[in-house]
């Protein structure tokens, strides 16, 4: 198969194994021969997905691709089995002694430049770490120190970063063998909960209280965001749980510019707990006329 197997799958080539598994099962399911019978090219783009999915599933069959690219192929026969057997469960156990029979000299050196699976360079194995950062931190982007063997690395957290969130150290994991290269180091992000906002996405949900008069009349009121209290006019009538839309005023869109969510205020109505005899009076009055 000459196509890029990421590509196929659709995903980046940093793509984790559940991001690789969730791709693979979206697009088994939509190109499925069964899903579609009138399409002829549908089981040519089935069986590509499971050939992608059978190396990028696998870390010893992924790395070699890394490695080797097209020719992975070729690494995987000469260190799992014979290439000259017809039979995949034939043991060898020192695959040096099967390629001197066939390519050294008379006098048993080995010629033909073959080395077993421990001499091929391997990739080193990716690290994942979580680091914790509030949301007013996400909200404005931040910064972390990494120690790494001795140094101290700091890393830049990009503003809109979400729980899941991926910020790669490249070079910055487990050492490679024999000249491979190292694997990266991926810090996970994990955003704490925050007593005021709630975030749905790129959308922010904040509570705001309404005093009962401001309810029924229409006024200002404050709302509450991550930059800084707007204030913003709700109409006569409002009612308890309804929500405010703040265009643009959630948080800003990962990697998008000058992007934002919106900001949505649940009207929240409260009532005085004490009133004097005077306030009783006229309340008790509104109340009569409203029936």
């Amino acid at each position: 198969m000459s196509r890029d197997y990421y590509k196929v799958l659709g995903v980046p080539r940093d793509a984790s194994d559940d991001d690789i598994k969730k791709a693979f099962r979206q697009k088994a399911k939509q190109y499925h021969p069964d899903a579609n019978p009138e399409d002829s090219g549908a089981e040519a783009r089935f069986k590509e997905l499971n050939e992608a999915y059978e190396v990028l599933s696998d870390e010893e069959k992924r790395a070699a691709y890394h490695q080797f690219g097209k020719d992975w192929q070729q690494y995987q026969n000469f260190n799992g089995q014979h290439p000259f057997s017809s039979r995949g469960d034939v043991p060898f156990t020192d695959m040096s002694d099967v390629f001197e029979s066939f390519f050294s000299g008379a006098g048993g050196r080995r010629g033909g430049g073959f080395h077993n699976r421990a001499d091929f360079p391997r990739a080193g194995r990716d690290i994942e770490q979580d680091v914790h950062i509030s949301l007013r931190e996400a909200y404005e982007g931040t910064q972390r120190v990494v120690s790494k063997e001795g140094r101290d690395i700091t890393v830049r957290i990009p503003r809109g970063a979400a729980t899941g969130a991926k910020v790669r150290l490249a070079g910055e994991g487990q050492p490679g063998y024999n000249g491979g290269g190292n694997g990266h180091l991926y810090l996970v992000v994990q955003v704490a909960k925050d007593a005021n906002f709630e975030r749905k996405d790129d959308d922010l949900h904040v509570d705001v209280k309404v005093d009962a008069v401001t309810a029924m009349l229409g006024g200002e009121v404050e709302v509450p965001t991550l930059a800084r209290p707007l204030r913003t006019r709700i109409r006569a009538g409002t009612q308890s749980g309804q929500k405010l839309r703040l265009t643009g005023k959630g948080m800003p869109k990962l990697r998008k510019g000058n992007e934002f969510g919106d900001l949505y205020a649940r009207v929240m109505i409260t009532v005085p707990t004490q009133l004097d005899a005077e306030q009783r009076k006229r309340a008790e009055a509104l109340r009569d006329s409203l029936r």
